[in-house]
């Protein structure tokens, strides 16, 4: 099939934490808001359009964002409460949509192609917004044209409270004035060095040679060239609720020694908090389970705020085990997965972990992809796990 006569939708909340709050109070309604650390290391996770107003954005000191707006109303948030609007909204849109593309907590891709021939892509579209804004009664924007990034850039255009349809014909004329920053994927060294070179807007990009590209950013230069020139032939990936990682081990004997089984779950679980940052995943749900010496398996299940963080999901799980194991008998086997994953990153200092305890994580990541996952260990699985000793551990990836 022509990649250009797909029918791409590319829908993204407006300001998605603070229109949760507003939700919450809507005395926050048109002032400027800042969800984040008030602290001096702080962070903006995310700010009104409002607070934009001032040069706010995401991932600013906050420090620097009150030197920059004094008069911010600055709200800690809860990702507990995003967590649910988000899994709202993905469920609403799953229900209504031929294929689902989940791309992060707060936007979904969806792709109509060869439902035109039923009714109107751009009706159908406009109709599923309102869908999200009177039943989950939070705001939505969305984008629709040939491709996933051409549908993008034009949401980011029509944000907030709109909707802009960019057809096959009009993709070039639409692209061509826009900054070459509006390109998603990229970032400030990017910018800075194509910058020195002139080269400001999409149109000028998009006449510089491919090979010329490809001498000066690489693979990168190629994927920028194509973006500026409207082609993007990746496709909208179906969204599967149930789309996990997870590690079981079963012991070498029978074992009720409950602390070192814990030390065990504590290992599995920081191989794979370290798996979900390598890939930019956050989980928000995880699962314990447990087998006994008669071969009884039992699980507990809980969701989560969104997150890769060791220490979260660490102490969930310990929780979990302790729900789970009500009988006391010999254990055989125990296992943890990691399910309902989204693409994205923690958001420092928002929900707990300051700046201090994320940058040891980033410093424990690099040392573990540089020397393997084993070069950096907690301290509490280090003592001898004693009769608890694996004889296999199998690490499963899940898509179903």
């Amino acid at each position: 099939m022509d990649f250009g006569d797909k029918h791409i939708i590319h829908m993204d909340q407006d300001a998605f934490f603070v229109s949760v709050e507003i939700k919450k109070n809507s005395k926050l309604a048109g002032l400027p808001v800042i969800i984040g650390g008030t602290s001096d290391r702080g962070v903006v996770a995310s700010c009104s359009y409002e607070a934009r107003k001032f040069g706010i954005h995401s991932a600013m000191p906050s420090r620097m964002a009150k030197q920059l707006c004094p008069h911010a109303i600055f709200v800690k948030g809860s990702m507990d409460e995003y967590s649910y609007y988000s899994h709202q909204i993905t469920e609403l849109l799953h229900e209504k949509v031929p294929l689902l593309e989940k791309a992060s907590i707060d936007e979904h891709y969806i792709d109509m192609t060869g439902m035109d021939k039923f009714f109107g892509c751009m009706k159908f579209a406009h109709e599923l917004r309102h869908s999200v804004m009177d039943q989950i009664g939070l705001p939505i924007s969305f984008g629709l044209s040939i491709n996933k990034t051409v549908s993008k850039m034009a949401t980011n255009e029509c944000k907030p409270d709109g909707e802009l349809q960019i057809q096959k014909l009009e993709v070039q004329t639409f692209l061509n004035p826009l900054s070459i920053k509006k390109i998603p994927g990229l970032g400030d060294a990017t910018f800075l060095k194509l910058s020195e070179m002139g080269v400001r807007k999409i149109h000028t990009l998009t006449q510089i040679p491919q090979e010329l590209m490809f001498k000066i950013l690489g693979q990168n230069g190629l994927s920028l060239w194509q973006k500026a020139n409207g082609i993007d032939n990746s496709p909208v990936v179906p969204y599967r609720e149930q789309k996990s990682i997870g590690k079981q081990t079963t012991f070498e004997s029978d074992s009720m020694d409950i602390a070192g089984i814990k030390i065990i779950l504590t290992d599995m679980i920081t191989n794979l908090a370290f798996e979900l940052r390598q890939k930019q995943k956050l989980t928000a749900c995880i699962t314990v389970t447990i087998r006994y010496a008669n071969f009884e398996t039992v699980t507990q299940q809980a969701k989560i705020p969104y997150t890769s963080l060791d220490s979260t999901l660490i102490a969930k799980a310990k929780d979990l085990f302790d729900k789970v194991y009500s009988k006391r008998m010999l254990l055989r086997l125990v296992g943890v997965k990691l399910s309902h994953l989204v693409s994205g990153s923690e958001q420092i200092d928002l929900y707990g972990p300051s700046e201090k305890i994320y940058n040891l994580y980033q410093s424990m990541d690099k040392m573990r992809s540089r020397y393997g996952i084993d070069a950096v260990k907690l301290a509490t699985v280090l003592p001898n796990k004693g009769d608890t000793k694996s004889k296999k551990a199998s690490f499963m990836n899940k898509n179903s």
